[in-house]
């Protein structure tokens, strides 16, 4: 059985090496030298068997800013694979234009929030409670709505504007307690809040005024004021209620007395998609 053939370029070049080293002979040696020089494609960095190709410089136009503005580049990224976001599932469905946003005021852990917050996550685990700890705490004022990114320019300035006169205040926490969302798909270990209501109602009060000028949804009617600790996905609110009371015993019984959670009310945030805005509160 025969089978088809054809030579590589090695082999075509061996076939005719003697010929071209023949010709080469009678050249002058400069002559020579340039030939050798193009066949390894050294002169202008151009294969030998090709000539350069004259460039004609093109300069574009510039884009006219009105059409820049149609297409900002930073709408919020599509992500679909929610193993990307350790299997949380969004609470509404992804769409262009549309961007997740919410109040609240930060929480900046310090050393002792810390190290509580590692022995209440191993503490949980061998009880058979397998929890993720928060990559950023904060006390929420909203739920999270939809807003559509050419509304986030006068969305923060309705807020800024009603939120110009509140002052700083400061909110205690150090009762553990159990949430869920609406949804069932997540389980939350938080920190409810027992002092400092007053102020926080006023300040869910301003940001329910800006929610209501957008028609979008309002803070609960009687809400629990808290900063999420850690989480786990579904709905598994008793398994975590039962081992509760461990776990307050941690807080209670820590080393130098009972673990009190300070958060410093000194600025509101707005996180809306991948942006977010700041709103300091007056000084007292």
């Amino acid at each position: 059985m025969l089978v088809g053939y054809s030579s590589s370029s090695s082999e075509e070049e061996d076939a005719g090496a003697g010929s071209e080293a023949e010709r080469k002979k009678s050249l002058p040696q400069k002559k020579q030298d340039e030939e050798d020089d193009d066949d390894y494609g050294y002169e202008d960095d151009f294969p030998a068997t090709k000539k350069p190709r004259t460039e004609v410089s093109r300069s574009r136009l510039p884009v006219p800013g009105c059409l820049l503005a149609m297409f900002p580049d930073d709408e919020e990224p599509q992500t679909a694979d929610d193993s990307l976001h350790g299997g949380r599932i969004r609470s509404f469905k992804h769409e262009r234009g549309n961007w997740a946003t919410y109040v609240y005021l930060p929480y900046q852990p310090e050393e002792d929030f810390t190290e509580l917050l590692g022995e209440l996550l191993q503490t949980a685990g061998t009880l058979g409670v397998v929890l993720t700890a928060q990559e950023e705490f904060h006390l929420s004022l909203s739920q999270t709505v939809v807003l559509k990114h050419h509304w986030i320019q006068l969305f923060t300035q309705s807020l800024r504007a009603g939120l110009g006169r509140c002052r700083r205040f400061q909110c205690l926490a150090g009762k553990l307690k159990v949430y869920c969302n609406a949804e069932r798909t997540r389980t939350f270990l938080g920190m409810e809040v027992w002092t400092g209501h007053a102020p926080l109602l006023e300040l869910v009060r301003l940001v329910d005024q800006t929610m209501t000028e957008f028609r979008l949804e309002t803070f609960y009617e009687d809400p629990s004021f808290h900063v999420s600790l850690a989480w786990c996905v579904g709905d598994s609110s008793v398994q975590m209620k039962e081992c509760l009371q461990q776990l307050q015993s941690l807080v209670d019984e820590h080393e130098d007395g009972p673990f009190q959670l300070k958060l410093e009310c000194s600025e509101l945030r707005c996180r809306t998609g991948n942006k977010t805005f700041r709103f300091p509160l007056q000084s007292t």
